[in-house]
């Protein structure tokens, strides 16, 4: 997996071949299809091994406690670290969105992976000290969070520092108050 998201990379998911992914990873083409059964399917793999990062640093992010505006911070910190250390897969992922908003097929293969995601981090949020559900669906939420991750990394790839780290963790506190649950 690490040698093709090299080679996609490197190439984009238009110029990458199977062949070069399978150099790259010290197998045969026949060995990668034989996991694989396209360049979709392994490109689609990526993408869910990258959604299942970002819940991690999220529910990491999370997980420092009570205090909203401290999780804010931390979740704003690891989200601008996370696009400037994996620049590359946002822009092979905008890559990738676009091919799928031409095809039909591909779309719905992509908008049930991008579903499974924000189900993960909403199951972060319900899990979260920080998050305690109110009657707001927790799965909008979460797609909310998702969303708003790739639109700030898409201006992050593009022009890094635009975003304000201090602005964003004000953002996500507003976030996160507008669904805890208030005293009585």
């Amino acid at each position: 997996m690490d040698a093709a998201s090299k080679v996609f990379a490197a190439e984009g998911f238009a110029g990458a071949t199977i062949d070069a992914i399978g150099q790259a990873a010290g197998f045969t083409k026949g060995a990668v299809y034989s996991n694989f059964g396209s360049k979709d399917e392994l490109f689609l793999a990526l993408l869910d091994r990258e959604f299942e990062l970002r819940g991690q640093q999220i529910a990491t992010a999370l997980e420092s406690g009570c205090d909203v505006p401290a999780a804010a911070r931390s979740l704003s910190r690891s989200v601008l670290d996370s696009v400037h250390d994996h620049a590359d897969y946002y822009v092979l992922f905008v890559e990738y969105w676009l091919r799928a908003v031409r095809d039909p097929a591909l779309r719905e293969r992509l908008i049930a992976r991008r579903r499974a995601a924000a189900a993960e981090q909403a199951d972060n949020f319900a899990e979260s000290a920080a998050a305690v559900p109110s009657g707001r669906p927790l799965a909008e939420l979460a797609q909310l969070v998702v969303t708003m991750n790739l639109g700030i990394a898409m201006e992050e790839v593009l022009r890094p520092g635009t975003i304000d780290q201090d602005l964003l963790a004000q953002l996500i506190t507003a976030l996160l108050e507008s669904v805890a649950v208030r005293g009585d």
